[in-house]
């Protein structure tokens, strides 16, 4: 699956790597194309794109299915450079979108800022915090104006723009410290369950953990991501082509899928596919599939910081046939896979453990709490219910003696039933 506009323009295929004002075509990656001149821009129905890892995530592609219905707005960003869009003037021209695109924006956005309240109530509950300003809280929130909750305005889209922007160019390192942490509480668990064998299982448990290591490591060799070798072999393998007409350009254009003059993140990511297949196989056991999508996002890293110049996230046929002009494209450094590497520290292990030990015992800490509270309550309602008791108990034995006394029996609630009265004709 890709992001993607719907037309081709550079411009909007910036959007696609900032995720805004965007959409999704499904994009076939393993084909077979033996004539460029026959590849076609992919026709599809529009699907859901992927999440893109941001808390406002569906608010951003609402806007931008909203904002795709104004003409106007979608002939000025024809015109647009990438410069304009990223700096937020592009978003002066929400002034003159029609009347109910601005309405259906209005309401998206009291949606998002009724969701953000919610959230912020429900943390404040769980604190048990009390009479908080929900609407200072909201200022948290930087990817709309809080001061104005009920109208969309061109500020609004700026702030949207900057701050996907802003977002997503740190998702990779995001992505990287929260794998960092992966890899740290699976060892980190793997520990603790030896610890509770005895010599004989944990010796047993070290050996089939060595022997899976070294069956992970027994791989074909891989290319160097972004190597005339790699590319070779994704021509021929996937696009079915013969290796000795390998040609760089025809190259480009074959995994340019929408024919918009640019490789993005994605497309990049997907000629990565047959290194990692070498090396990860979802059916064996010592193959982690967390470990292929890191290793998959250092390829593409390192393709885009040799290939990218001007580092606007898109690679454009001249950057990419430089490129293969270059020493390391034809003689590149054998590359490491993530087998090879060591993904933290001893020290940063140690310390990593240390976090996990503070948050265990806060977490035991509430529990111990709330088990108290429970058992307080539990208190309360068997006090309860035993004054319940000793009241019906009560009751009971008061008439008791009322009957013996030949005092008529009180009403179910416990009050006094008035006397019987007879009329004269009655007696």
């Amino acid at each position: 699956m890709k992001m993607r506009w719907r037309t081709s323009l550079p411009q909007y295929y910036f959007l696609s790597a900032t995720c805004l004002l965007i959409t999704l075509e499904a994009v076939p990656i393993d084909i077979d194309k033996t004539k460029v001149q026959n590849t076609q821009p992919v026709e599809s129905a529009k699907i859901e794109p992927p999440d893109t890892g941001l808390y406002y995530d569906e608010y951003l592609k609402q806007v931008i299915d909203v904002l795709e219905t104004d003409k106007h707005f979608r002939e000025k960003l024809q015109k647009a450079d990438i410069e304009e869009i990223k700096s937020g003037r592009l978003s002066k021209e929400l002034d003159l979108v029609s009347h109910h695109v601005r309405t259906k924006l209005d309401e998206l956005k009291r949606q998002e800022v009724g969701r953000l309240r919610m959230l912020i109530k429900a943390k404040l509950d769980s604190l048990q915090d009390i009479g908080m300003d929900h609407q200072a809280l909201l200022k948290q929130f930087d990817h709309l104006n809080h001061v104005n909750p009920d109208k969309f305005e061109s500020t609004d889209l700026d702030m949207l723009i900057k701050a996907a922007t802003s977002d997503l160019e740190h998702y990779d390192k995001t992505r990287h410290e929260e794998f960092k942490k992966y890899e740290m509480m699976k060892e980190h668990e793997r520990r603790e369950y030896l610890k509770t064998l005895n010599e004989e299982k944990r010796k047993e448990e070290e050996s089939k953990f060595e022997e899976m290591k070294k069956k992970h490591e027994n791989h074909p060799k891989v290319n160097h991501p972004g190597s005339k070798d790699q590319l070779k072999e994704v021509w021929e393998e996937t696009d079915g082509l013969d290796p000795n007409d390998f040609d760089p350009k025809t190259f480009f254009k074959l995994h340019d899928v929408n024919n918009d003059g640019f490789l993005d993140e994605q497309e990049l990511e997907a000629l990565f596919t047959k290194e990692l297949e070498k090396v990860y196989d979802a059916q064996n056991e010592e193959d982690d599939m967390v470990e292929m999508e890191e290793e998959r996002l250092r390829m593409r890293e390192h393709v885009m910081s040799e290939v990218d110049t001007n580092k606007d996230r898109l690679v454009t046929l001249e950057e990419f046939l430089k490129a293969t002009e270059k020493k390391e494209f034809l003689e590149p450094d054998s590359w490491e896979t993530l087998d090879q590497q060591q993904f933290f520290t001893e020290e940063e292990l140690k310390e990593y453990e240390n976090i996990i030990a503070l948050q265990e015992d806060e977490l035991k800490k509430k529990a111990d709490e709330l088990q108290k509270q429970k058992e307080e309550l539990q208190r309360q309602h068997d006090q309860l219910e035993a004054q319940k008791q000793e009241y019906h108990q009560a009751i009971q034995q008061m008439e008791q003696k009322k009957l013996q006394q030949g005092i008529a029996p009180s009403g179910t609630t416990g009050e006094l039933k008035p006397p019987v009265r007879y009329n004269q004709e009655e007696i």
